[in-house]
Order: C-alpha cells, then sequence, then structure tokens
C-alpha cells in the first residue's frame, strides 16, 4: 500500500484513538507488526497547541516512518494552519478527522458531523491539501446515519481534493459503536474511486481482517479497539495473511514482558504522576481474561506509586505463570 512517497511494509494500520494512540502505544503496535500508526487527533484551535497534553500528542521522536498526524476541526484556514503546524514539527502524512462520532467534537461541527455539509468537507480538503507538501489522508464514517450513508460523494469529493488513502469506518455517526460494522459501502466507494480505501470497523482477528479485505477489495484494514491490551494483533494478522495459518497466542511470560515494557514507556513519556494514571487502562486491557483478573485490577488501581504498580503487576503475571508450570 502506497501513500503518497510511503510504502508501508503491510496493510495493517493502528487506528487513531483518543486517550489510547499515544507516542508509546504507536511505537509498540509498530514494533510488533503494524505497518502504520496514526496518532490521537490533534486539535486545529490554534490556542491549544502550547498545551502540555498537545505536544505530547504531536511528540514523534523515535517512532519509524511514516509518522501520520491526525488533526480535527471545522474551519478550513485553521484546518490549514493545523496541518502546517504538524508538518513543521515532524508529521509526514496529515490526516484529516471526519469520522469521530463523540458529541463533544459533533457540537462544535467537527469530526463526522461534517459529513453533513459537502460543500464544507471540500473546502476543509482543499485548504489542507493546498496548505502542505507532504501526504494528505482522510478518515469518514459510512455517513451522518442510515438514512444518510454519502461515503460515495464524500470520496468522490477527497479524490478531486488530491486526499492520498481514504480510511472508512463502517457504521454510521449516529450508529456510533453500537451494532455490527457493515461493509458494503466500503466496498461501493472502493469500486468508485481510484484512491487507496483503508477499511475500519470491527476487524478483531485474523481471519477477521482476511474476510474485509476480500469483500471490500480494500487496500489495507485499520485496526482499533481489538489492539488494546492484544498489541501483537497485527503480526497475528500479517502472519495469517501471508500464510493463511494463526499465528499461536503469544505465552503468558511475553505478555508480561509487553506489559511491563509498555509501563516504562509510559513512565518515561508522561512522568510517574500521569504515567501511572494513563497506565491504569492498559493493565485492565492487558489482565482481561486472565485468572483472577477483577481482583487484580480492582488492587493495582489502588497504588500510588510506579514503583508499587510496576511489582504490582509483575507479582500478578509471576503468580500465574507459576501455577501454568504447576498445572503443565
Amino acid at each position: 500500500m502506497q501513500i503518497g512517497p510511503y510504502t508501508l511494509s503491510n496493510p495493517l494500520i493502528l487506528a487513531p484513538m483518543a486517550g489510547v494512540t499515544d507516542r508509546p502505544f504507536r511505537q509498540l503496535c509498530r514494533r510488533l507488526g503494524a505497518g502504520m500508526a496514526v496518532s490521537e487527533m490533534v486539535s486545529s484551535n490554534s490556542l491549544l497547541w502550547g498545551s502540555e497534553k498537545t505536544r505530547r500528542r504531536a511528540d514523534h521522536r523515535g517512532e519509524p516512518d511514516p509518522r501520520s498526524v491526525q488533526i480535527m476541526g471545522a474551519d478550513p484556514q485553521m484546518m490549514a494552519e493545523a496541518a502546517r503546524y504538524n508538518a513543521d514539527n515532524g508529521a509526514q502524512i496529515i490526516d484529516i478527522n471526519m469520522g469521530c462520532p463523540a458529541k463533544k467534537v459533533c457540537n462544535v461541527a467537527a469530526g463526522s458531523a461534517l459529513l453533513r455539509d459537502e460543500a464544507l468537507v471540500g473546502r476543509i480538503l482543499d485548504a489542507v491539501v493546498g496548505a502542505v507538501e507532504i501526504p494528505v489522508t482522510l478518515k469518514i464514517r459510512t455517513g451522518w446515519d442510515t438514512a444518510n450513508r454519502n461515503a460515495v460523494a464524500i470520496a468522490r469529493i477527497a479524490e478531486s481534493a488530491g486526499i492520498q488513502a481514504l480510511a472508512i469506518h463502517g457504521r454510521t455517526r449516529a450508529c456510533a459503536y453500537r451494532g455490527e460494522a457493515e461493509y458494503d459501502t466500503i466496498a461501493a466507494v472502493k469500486a468508485a474511486v481510484g484512491l487507496p480505501v483503508i477499511a475500519n470497523g470491527d476487524i478483531g482477528t485474523p481471519e477477521k481482517a482476511k474476510r474485509v479485505l476480500e469483500h471490500t477489495q480494500a487496500d489495507a484494514v485499520m485496526i482499533g479497539r481489538a489492539a488494546q491490551g492484544r498489541p501483537w494483533i497485527f503480526r497475528e494478522v500479517e502472519h495469517y495473511l501471508r500464510t493463511g495459518e494463526r499465528l499461536a497466542e503469544p505465552p503468558l511470560s511475553e505478555v508480561r514482558d509487553i506489559l511491563l515494557g509498555h509501563l516504562e514507556a509510559l513512565y518515561d513519556f508522561y512522568g510517574e504522576h500521569t504515567g501511572l494514571r494513563v497506565a491504569r487502562k492498559h493493565i485492565a486491557w492487558y489482565s482481561k481474561g486472565q485468572p483472577k483478573g477483577a481482583a487484580f485490577r480492582q488492587a493495582v488501581n489502588k497504588v500510588e506509586t510506579v514503583e508499587e504498580q510496576r511489582q504490582t503487576t509483575k507479582t500478578f503475571f509471576d503468580v500465574l505463570l507459576e501455577q501454568e508450570g504447576l498445572a503443565a
């Protein structure tokens, strides 16, 4: 899959997720098989560019190419300025968010709310593409609601504006994350335009990734929630697409080591106070489904130092490994 001058190593992309796809998680998913990872969305509001949160979201040190930064807003000029700002600060691809269904985003007429105004979509895309020399990509949903699926029309506007890849979540804004993702609209978009299309939504297994690629004829798949606590899903999907065989689940010792490494990266990136708090949700995802996981999560969420968090997590997995060894 090609985006401008960048050839992805495989057709597997980590979806941008607010509060999740920070630099440590992007680097981890890339190491474990993702061909590209898109940043959390950065507001186009220039007043926010100086905030600590925005600076962290735009921090790409140590990341492999291509570095894709997602921007969000509803004003063409502000979006153009945000694109230039991020390109000047290390972004190699600018991704435009027209897919987020969150009320706080849609209430300011951004994210998927933009799908209701095709003329404004065109003005934003023209402004951003014209503002930077690097590739610009777009993330959308299939429409505002099931009575107004206009992804094909938006895709044609995007292609005319010079957008170089289009990611589509297989739900409308009204659907949020409820129900099953539908892929027929993604297939219709792929048939209607010549730019690369990325299918997104409910892709949680290697088999599902293959079925979605075949059904939609998309050029790549984008994986989001299924990577939370399972960043190795990318190598599993890559192996299956290449060989037709399922890769074995990682042994518990590897899960422990990946998680402990992830914690250290979070502490280093955020500092101990914020890193400890951000780590809690990741610990919850990694420990989901493990024996006595609920009691562990209750205990680890109460600790107030990184050393306690680190040690409580290590002990939990070491005990599981010991029990696993006894059972064997």
